[in-house]
């Protein structure tokens, strides 16, 4: 224990030391005026777009100038299909190597993690410098048009996508996810209550509605494992783990962009804040009767072959401990201070009341700020206590920092072909989006189908960032949903395996998990189709 303190005090410590870094080239940043001329040009919906003469510099049309509003895909033009390829086998590695023995061990190490995702990010970018000979659309910050050269690399071409995976949606991504989680853990509840159904019950539908308000990651660290010490003495605890997964890890987090992965993407690509308010009811429907299968299946099945002797343990007032909430004060603060950076520090969108609006990376400052509260002020004990580290946070990075690169490719394709593929109605999206979401991420899909849907010709229906709102409605239901039918659909779904593992808890395989999911989840997510999406 006194080591695993000192590793956490001086993960702790570089992590503080990193956001001091950060936040000292940021100031010299503003001093430059190199983040206010970046709004500028957001606000003004477009950069110059780009010409490259004969030596790969970029000139200034005056025609691009003058049009801010410029379609986002005027002048690109993508690339062949094979070049999806190292996205295909990042993804293919993210979902197989875990469950090779061979590869199982060395996959463990984040380190190996993103040798794989940055090697095959490195793979894609090559491909623009050296062989794409088409034009390309750049939107960081704001939108151009890289024409090709006519000899040697095309760095800049390479820069582009660059910027547009990392620097346009990589780092607000990854920031927030790093923010809920880490304040989050400086958060303990902690108490072994009597391990009745309603009691569990508590624990899922608390978690489900936390889950949109502090992400599914935040809800799932906080509630695992005071759920999981209240049920100590039960031997049957797997179903109330998948169950929990279910909701918390992964159905809870439909009501706001802070909530699932896959709507932060939709909102950096223009969707409202407040818009997936509107999923209420779909979240209300999908929940409850996860919650209301659960305690049926646990109260009648279940809980009744329970031995004797753990139930009388369980009761024994000796053994019951009240749930005791520690760090929630100064943490809880914090959280809604991210909650309220994502909301108004959009730097596309002035701040209510106001003409003012926020500098390019100004709600990612921010949110680092707070973690950085958060580590200084926060207890240390009650981090120790939870065994908090980073290293979950970091294994969602190094993936993805590949992710986002490699799936570049595949945006682009979509956003030409995406018309004649076929997927033209809401149920349509809502099962090839979810069935992708089960056996891949969910944030890279929600994407991908995020810009098929914007190439549709679609009239007489409300629109949100482009994309008709009964496609945008099924594309995030069939994310965020199903993302809960694989251990591999949904970041937390693993951190929760992990951690009811180390307690005890023998979870099912990935195919037993599977047939969980088939036969409690799938059936829902039917009748979600059924009366949900017309």
């Amino acid at each position: 224990m006194a080591h695993d303190e000192t590793l956490g005090s001086s993960n702790n410590r570089f992590a503080l030391a990193a956001i001091g870094a950060v936040l000292v080239l940021y100031v010299a940043a503003l001093t430059a005026g190199y983040p206010q001329k970046a709004t500028e040009m957001i606000v003004g919906g477009a950069s110059h777009a780009h010409e490259t003469d004969d030596h790969g510099h970029a000139e200034a049309t005056h025609e691009e100038a003058a049009a801010p509003h410029a379609e986002e895909h005027a002048g690109s033009v993508a690339p062949p299909y094979w070049t999806v390829l190292p996205f295909v086998l990042l993804l293919g590695a993210i979902a197989l190597l875990p469950l090779i023995p061979a590869t199982a061990h060395w996959w463990e190490s984040n380190l190996h993690r993103f040798y794989v995702a940055a090697g095959l990010g490195l793979v894609t970018l090559a491909y623009y410098v050296f062989m794409h000979d088409l034009p390309l659309d750049g939107h960081w910050p704001a939108h151009y048009v890289v024409s090709p050269s006519s000899s040697g690399p095309q760095w800049e071409m390479g820069w582009t996508v660059f910027a547009n995976a990392i620097l346009s949606e990589y780092i607000p991504f990854i920031v927030l996810l790093f923010s809920l989680y880490t304040i989050a853990g400086g958060i303990r509840i902690s108490g072994d209550l009597r391990a009745h159904s309603l009691t569990n019950l508590g624990f899922m539908a608390t978690g489900a509605t936390l889950a949109s308000f502090i992400g599914t990651t935040g809800a799932a660290m906080l509630l695992i494992r005071p759920l999981l010490e209240t049920n100590v003495e039960r031997k049957h605890v797997r179903h109330t783990v998948v169950f929990f997964i279910f909701s918390v890890c992964n159905c809870g987090g439909l009501l706001l962009p802070i909530g699932d992965p896959p709507l932060f993407l939709g909102y950096l690509r223009g969707v409202d804040f407040l818009w997936t308010l509107n999923l209420f009811g779909p979240w209300l429907f999908v929940n409850g009767l996860l919650l209301l299968v659960y305690f049926v299946i646990d109260r009648f099945y279940y809980y009744p072959q329970e031995k004797q002797e753990a139930i009388a343990s369980d009761e024994n007032a000796a053994h019951v401990r009240k749930l005791s909430f520690q760090g929630q004060g100064l943490n809880g603060l914090l959280l809604v201070g991210v909650i309220l950076s994502v909301a108004l520090l959009d730097p596309s969108k002035a701040v209510p009341g106001t003409n003012w609006h926020p500098w390019l990376y100004l709600r990612e400052i921010v949110q680092l700020a707070l973690v950085g509260l958060s580590l200084v002020l926060g207890s240390k004990a009650v981090r120790s206590e939870n065994r908090f580290n980073f290293s979950a946070i970091i294994e969602v990075a190094a993936l993805f920092v590949g992710i986002f690169v490699c799936m570049q490719p595949a945006l682009q394709i979509l956003g030409e072909v995406g018309p004649t593929l076929g997927i033209d109605t809401p149920t349509k999206f809502f099962w090839v989006t979810g069935a992708l979401s089960s056996v891949l991420d969910n944030a890279p899909t929600y994407v991908v189908f995020f810009e098929t849907a914007r190439t549709l010709d679609v009239t007489g229906v409300p629109t949100m960032a482009g994309v008709a709102e009964p496609m945008l409605m099924a594309i995030s239901l069939g994310a965020v949903f199903m993302g809960a039918m694989t251990y591999i659909g949904n970041g937390p779904n693993f951190m929760v395996k992990a951690i009811a593992e180390a307690s005890g808890v023998r979870m099912p395989s990935f195919f037993g998990y599977i047939a969980y999911s088939v036969c409690f989840l799938l059936p829902l997510l039917v009748l979600t189709n059924l009366i949900f999406l017309r």
